[in-house]
């Protein structure tokens, strides 16, 4: 069975920035909370539209919004994932995982550690 590649939705440019900021903004401060509370040592820099964590290890997870395409892009050491707004939520293009999810198991699996991202309220 081939999975399906969800639409995206049709979002205004200026919808797809709030939005795709949102998203950014809320793993920028999970990132942080987690530094708060001793819980892993990532370092999470931004610049603009990319958001690049440094995990334990030195290994890295590179977030980067496309506004062209209104697609958020995640870069892991497992491989690249494309992303649209579908539903209320981030949808990989390929087989239609959610974004935090993803994040979620992608980190995790480089932190060596259980780490786990929820979506913002939007």
């Amino acid at each position: 069975m081939t999975p399906t590649t969800p639409a995206a939705a049709a979002l205004s440019d200026s919808e797809f920035h709030r939005l795709a900021h949102a998203v950014l903004a809320q793993v920028e401060a999970t990132v942080d909370r987690w530094l708060d509370d001793d819980v892993v040592d990532i370092d999470s820099q931004r610049t603009g539209g990319l958001l690049e964590l440094s995990l334990p290890g030195g290994s890295k997870i590179i977030l980067n919004t496309q506004p062209p395409l209104h697609e958020i892009w995640l870069a892991a050491r497992a491989g690249g994932h494309h992303y649209r707004y579908l539903d209320g939520q981030w949808r990989d293009t390929r087989d239609g995982t959610e974004f935090f999810t993803a994040l979620s198991q992608h980190t995790s699996a480089q932190a060596g550690q259980a780490l786990r991202f929820e979506p913002p309220v939007t």
